[in-house]
């Protein structure tokens, strides 16, 4: 069963490829295919939770390796997947609503010269997503982590004939990348102190204490850094509501249920290095307690209704950010509204959708 896990990731990849490179040829089935690919990678998830369902609470985890990736003498960077409790929820989510959102978008996209393109992107968005929540080391889940970025990027501006949504894709790019240096150099970090990008070793060992605290502190601010540019967190917060120029179903994808849940997903993934770091966990804390304040003030000042649901996703993002950071316990309140508002927020943001000739 667990051969299946990179179906999760080749599934949306497939698609991706197909439609940005098959030419127009494609334009009169392209949005079928990248639905169906999409619902393929669903079914996948489905047929692993259940799975997964039968196995001892405490055995829960699933593992695929496929190569390896930097062999270097004694030390190996794999690409190899990790599908435990955490990675599930995400995987279920993002395909689910990510399907729906596909579905959506057929109408919505409808009269669209490039809809073909638009599914290429939305199945490259899937593809780079469940690669960061399946990656079973830091490295890896980096080129996932990137790879969402990029697909932020096209899809945001998609319509970039208009020069505001032109520029507001620069500007989610470029606010971004400066959380990406955070994620970076918290790698670099982990392989300086543990000698290995893995989940495993390195949480296991920041568990028992094996590094100091001043450099679990650093690595934990750093990975806070890279959470703030994905999850729209102060002080990288200002991509999020010009990210709304983008046609109305990249909104509900990347502000619901996939790239701003990213930073949470960090967190969380990371708890055994904040807990034996308390300040870099009372640092979470601050940002997602400003962060739940600012974006509500900011989401009631606006007139335009998708700006206002931004605003209200940065703020639900600060509250899912400070249980975060409240250790254990919070972990799973900040998961369980995770959850929630990916569906709500999706529903919200279909329900204002605009047209797309606008």
């Amino acid at each position: 069963m667990e051969n299946l896990i990179a179906l999760l990731v080749a599934a949306p990849l497939l698609g991706a490829a197909v439609l940005l490179c098959g030419g127009r040829r494609l334009d009169r089935a392209g949005h079928w295919i990248g639905t169906l690919l999409a619902a393929a990678s669903f079914v996948v998830g489905v047929v692993l939770f259940g799975a997964m369902l039968g196995y001892d609470v405490e055995a829960r985890t699933m593992r695929q390796h496929l190569f390896s990736w930097v062999p270097v003498g004694d030390f190996r960077a794999d690409v190899a997947f990790q599908l435990d409790q955490l990675s599930m929820t995400f995987v279920l989510l993002i395909t689910g609503v990510g399907t729906l959102i596909h579905i959506y978008s057929i109408g919505y996209m409808e009269h669209d010269e490039r809809r073909r393109r638009f599914f290429g992107y939305l199945n490259l968005f899937l593809a780079a997503m469940l690669l960061l929540v399946v990656a079973d080391n830091y490295l890896l889940l980096y080129v996932g982590w990137e790879g969402v970025g990029l697909a932020s990027f096209l899809l945001i501006g998609f319509w970039q004939h208009k020069p505001s949504a032109a520029t507001a894709a620069k500007k989610a790019f470029i606010v971004n990348r400066v959380g990406d240096m955070g994620l970076s150099i918290a790698i670099m970090l982990m392989f300086t102190t543990f000698g290995t990008f893995a989940f495993g070793p390195v949480l296991e060992a920041s568990a028992n204490g094996d590094a100091g605290e001043g450099k679990l502190t650093a690595i934990g601010l750093m990975l806070l850094l890279a959470a703030c540019g994905k999850s729209a967190q102060v002080p990288l917060q200002s991509w999020l509501g010009d990210a709304m120029e983008g046609p109305t179903p990249v909104s509900a994808l990347i502000h619901a249920a996939t790239m701003v849940t990213a930073g949470v997903y960090l967190i969380t993934r990371s708890g055994a290095i904040f807990n034996a770091a308390p300040d870099a966990q009372l640092a979470v804390v601050t940002v997602g307690a400003v962060t739940l304040l600012f974006g509500a003030i900011v989401g009631c000042a606006k007139d335009d209704i998708k700006k206002a649901l931004a605003g209200s996703t940065m703020s639900q993002i600060g509250y899912m950010i400070l249980a975060a950071g409240l250790g254990p316990i919070g972990y799973v309140f900040a998961i369980m509204h995770l959850v929630t508002h990916g569906f709500f927020k999706a529903g919200l943001f279909l329900g204002a959708a605009r047209s797309c000739t606008a």
